[in-house]
């Protein structure tokens, strides 16, 4: 493990000498080879930090390489679009998960590599880094933080980040 990374066990996230709290999927972390969409799980591994949404309305942007989240920004999660475990714009057909939400869960997102960019479908789509909705409130296979806490991550954090994802 180098300094840089970050290392999330179900005892908390570590990074840069920190221990910050967090949650992940509902199901507990499984192998990556066993992961598939909509199982709750979070997929243990190596896995690297590829993006960073946010929502301008609301925060400030919190790094130079972060995206905003516009008001028709969606992510497929269904394993038969073509551009499944992908963002993409409303209107859309098939199955997705709304980026800009009414609550706050999404205001500050990180995007990992995981399934991606050939994404296989059924594999499991969006492993993200987000708020949390509290403390001990599993996610449906994310990992999620409290607020503050994702946003000084979102502040050290560079594209390529390590995210290790160990067994629970």
């Amino acid at each position: 493990m180098r300094a840089q990374d970050l290392l999330i066990t179900p005892m908390g996230a570590l990074f840069a000498g920190r221990r910050l709290p967090c949650t992940l999927g509902r199901t507990g972390t499984i192998p990556a080879d066993a992961k598939r969409e909509g199982d709750g799980a979070s997929p243990q591994g190596v896995h690297r930090i590829v993006g960073m949404l946010y929502r301008a309305d609301r925060l400030a942007a919190p790094a130079a390489w972060a995206v905003p989240i516009g008001p028709r920004d969606l992510w497929s999660d269904d394993s038969r679009d073509p551009f499944y475990n992908q963002k993409v714009r409303a209107p859309h057909a098939f199955s997705h998960e709304v980026l800009r939400r009414a609550d706050r869960l999404y205001d500050l997102v990180l995007l990992t590599d995981w399934n991606t960019p050939d994404a296989t479908p059924g594999r499991g789509s969006a492993i993200f880094l987000h708020r949390w909705r509290g403390p001990c409130h599993p996610t449906a296979g994310c990992v999620a933080f409290a607020p503050a806490d994702l946003l000084w991550l979102c502040r050290r954090l560079r594209l390529g980040t390590r995210l290790i994802l160990r067994r629970g």
